[in-house]
C-alpha cells in the first residue's frame, strides 16, 4: 500500500483488512495509542476542510505520532508558485506519511510520482476522495452488519460530487448492490462512471428526479450537498442548491432501519429536525473516520507488528 489515490488502489483483501483493523480499533484504542510513536503525518491542504484534516490529525495523535503541515494554499509555498512536485519531495525530507488535500484533479497523483513517502488523497476537486469512502464503508458495516445486498440512494450532486464518485467505486466490488441515483438532470452522474463503472460490472441503478417516490426501497440514503465551488456560475447554484432538501416528512416514508449519511458539511439539503431521528447516522460517520484513517495510517505505515498483543 505504497500510496491511495483511488478506492481502487486498494485490493479486495486490504480493503477487508483495513475494515476489520478499524473494528478493533474502536473496541480497543488504547491498544494503539503508541503505534506510531516516532512517525509524523503532513497534512498538506491546498484548500479548506474541517472533518477531512481534523480526522487525520486526530488519528495520528491518537495513534502516538505526531502532525506537521498546512491549511490552505495561501499558508504554503505554493501562493510563491511552488509546484506540487517541488513541495512532496522538500515534505518527504520532514514527514513519514503525507495526506494531500488539492482543488485540482490527480495533484495527489503527481505528488506520488515524486514522493518518497506513501501519499494519501484527501480529496482532489471532483475526482476521488478515498478515505471518505473507506469512512462510509465502515460507517455502513456498522450500522448495517454488512456491505452487500443493498439498495443504496445517492442524492444531490451527483456530478461534482467526489465522495459519491468513489462510493461508487468501492461498492460495485460487493455482491447485490443496488443504486438510486437522485439528482437534477444538471448533477447527474458523469457518463464515465455510468459506462465504465456501473455498466461495466453488471451493476443495477435507476436514475429519478424525485427523492419521495422512492425512499421506502432504501437500505441507505447518502445525501450529498449542492456545491457552490464546483458551479461555474451563480445563477445555476442558485437555482439548484434547494433541489433536495430531506425533511422529517420524508424521513416518514423510509424503513425503520434505513441509515442517512451525509459527508458532511451540510448547508440546507437535511433539515436539522432530521437530526433527532435515531437513523441519522452523520455525524456518527464523522466520527467513524478517525478509526478508518488510524487503521490506513497504520497499514500504510506498514506498523501492524508494532500492535500490543490482546
Amino acid at each position: 500500500m505504497k500510496h491511495l489515490i483511488s478506492p481502487m488502489d486498494l485490493t479486495q483483501e486490504e480493503l477487508n483488512e483495513l475494515l476489520t483493523l478499524a473494528q478493533d480499533i474502536m473496541k480497543d484504542p488504547e491498544r494503539y495509542r503508541k503505534v506510531c510513536d516516532g512517525k509524523k503525518l503532513a497534512t498538506c491542504f491546498y484548500e479548506p476542510s474541517t472533518r477531512t484534516r481534523l480526522s487525520f490529525e486526530a488519528a495520528m495523535l491518537n495513534l502516538g505520532g505526531s502532525v506537521l503541515g498546512f491549511q490552505t494554499a495561501d499558508s504554503s509555498s505554493a501562493a510563491k508558485g511552488e509546484s506540487v512536485s517541488d513541495t512532496i519531495q522538500i515534505i518527504s525530507y520532514y514527514a513519514d506519511i503525507c495526506a494531500m488535500r488539492h482543488p485540482k484533479e490527480g495533484a495527489p497523483y503527481v505528488a506520488s510520482k515524486h514522493s518518497r513517502i506513501p501519499v494519501i488523497n484527501a480529496g482532489d476537486g471532483g475526482h476521488n476522495h478515498p478515505t471518505q469512502t473507506l469512512t462510509d464503508l465502515l460507517t455502513i458495516l456498522e450500522l448495517k452488519g454488512r456491505l452487500d445486498n443493498m439498495t443504496i440512494g445517492l442524492c444531490g450532486d451527483l456530478k461534482f460530487g467526489r465522495t459519491v464518485h468513489s462510493l461508487i467505486n468501492a461498492m460495485v466490488r460487493y455482491p447485490g448492490i443496488k443504486f438510486i441515483l437522485i439528482s437534477p438532470e444538471e448533477l447527474c452522474i458523469p457518463a464515465y462512471l455510468k459506462e465504465e463503472v456501473l455498466d461495466a460490472n453488471g451493476i443495477s441503478y435507476t436514475e429519478v428526479r424525485s427523492l419521495d417516490e422512492v425512499m421506502p426501497e432504501l437500505d441507505i440514503l447518502y445525501m450529498t450537498r449542492v456545491q457552490r465551488e464546483r458551479f461555474f456560475n451563480e445563477e445555476d447554484y442558485i437555482r439548484l442548491k434547494n433541489s433536495f432538501i430531506l425533511t422529517p416528512e420524508k424521513m416518514k416514508l423510509a424503513k425503520e432501519d434505513m441509515f442517512v449519511l451525509h459527508p458532511l458539511p451540510r448547508v440546507n439539503e437535511i433539515s436539522v429536525e432530521v437530526d433527532n431521528d435515531p437513523r441519522a447516522a452523520y455525524f456518527r460517520q464523522a466520527g467513524f473516520g478517525v478509526f478508518a484513517r488510524m487503521a490506513l495510517i497504520i497499514l500504510m505505515l506498514g506498523l501492524k507488528d508494532r500492535i500490543p498483543q490482546a
